[in-house]
């Protein structure tokens, strides 16, 4: 059909502006559970986002919870990334924030590594992120990338190879996974969920594919209701606004609204078999964090690989469909495209 977008267009378009490498199988899951770690210290790499600081001034108050384990972050590299203006500049002033926290600051991966057991990757630059967590898979520490896990599919894939090469858990997530109502509406509350329509800020960042940046807040709860199995994608796109429309597997659909004008939320109706339901109030960093800490008891990972790939081949879609008038994408062509540039650097990665 004529607005079926053809492969070797996507295959040029996903190439384009790519630093990255990496094969992934059909099982993305990693195995290797080292044991219960009961309590830990955590480092920091990358001082340019609100969430480091969010996340250690809640670990590092003396009244935490037993929610988190007994964790605290007694190290961090402030960098971050190298060229994104609004996080840059965050830096000197986080740092300061970090160390009034108890935190001590040091110049290298390396040198954190040697001092922590656990690692939260905050870069905001995701275009950084496959580098620096290969650092720290090659330790066998447990680790969270928070979002966007890469700046490009590619990336993504690599980062979930590497990590099954290196037989270590690895996940990410926005914390809008944890919006006040999308489990138990997971969990089936309102019966089958036949659609859903969420929405969140979407900034974009010249840098990133424009929903890797913001807009993965809104598309993360999107999947978080509807679950894998998103086969096509169509977007539309103005300067203020972003519409994009999946169609599953079972013919359901979800859209996903990026609010770039006027006011703006996180939010989202759900369309279910029992009822139709409104999505309640985001809740902060906390909800996340909390699975963050299981994860690094347990190696046990919240999300899986396969479902965090889907939601990076969704946005990936997204993009070529934009850069294509809104033609249909289907989502096996991008991730197929993207298997095929990922391998030949995971290879020389090995």
């Amino acid at each position: 059909m004529k607005n079926l977008i053809r492969r070797r267009d996507f295959i040029k378009t996903a190439t384009a502006g790519s630093i990255s490498l990496g094969l992934v199988n059909k099982s993305l899951l990693v195995n290797n559970i080292a044991g219960y770690q009961s309590s830990g210290r955590v480092g920091i790499i990358g001082l340019d986002t609100s969430h480091s600081i969010a996340f250690s001034r809640v670990l590092n108050d003396p009244a935490a919870g037993p929610e988190f384990g007994g964790y605290k972050v007694v190290a961090a590299y402030p960098k971050g990334s190298n060229d994104i203006k609004s996080s840059v500049d965050r830096i000197p002033g986080y740092t300061e924030d970090v160390k009034k926290l108890g935190v001590e600051i040091v110049n290298s991966i390396d040198e954190l590594l040697e001092k922590v057991d656990v690692v939260l990757l905050e870069t905001n630059d995701g275009r950084r992120h496959l580098e620096q967590a290969l650092q720290v898979m090659k330790t066998g520490k447990r680790m969270f990338i928070d979002k966007p896990i890469a700046a490009s599919l590619p990336d993504t894939l690599a980062i979930f190879e590497m990590a099954k090469h290196y037989n270590v858990p690895v996940f990410s997530s926005s914390s809008l996974r944890y919006i006040t109502g999308a489990k138990e509406i997971a969990e089936g509350s309102i019966g089958k969920v036949l659609g859903a329509d969420t929405y969140s800020p979407a900034t974009i960042e010249k840098t990133h594919p424009d929903l890797f940046w913001y807009g993965v807040h809104g598309v993360e709860t999107l999947f978080t209701i509807m679950g894998t199995g998103c086969k096509s994608v169509v977007r539309n796109f103005t300067t203020d606004t972003d519409f994009v429309v999946g169609t599953w597997s079972d013919n359901r659909i979800g859209t996903f609204r990026g609010i770039r004008s006027g006011r703006s939320n996180y939010g989202g109706t759900v369309f279910g078999e029992k009822e139709i339901t409104v999505l309640g109030k985001y809740g902060g960093y906390n909800p996340l964090l909390i699975e963050i800490i299981k994860f690094f008891q347990t190696g046990i990972v919240p999300v899986s690989p396969e479902e965090t790939t889907e939601i990076f081949a969704f946005m990936a879609a997204a993009e070529v469909s934009k850069q294509n008038s809104g033609s249909i994408v289907h989502l096996e062509d991008v991730i197929q495209g993207a298997k095929e540039q990922a391998r030949i650097i995971v290879s020389n990665l090995k």
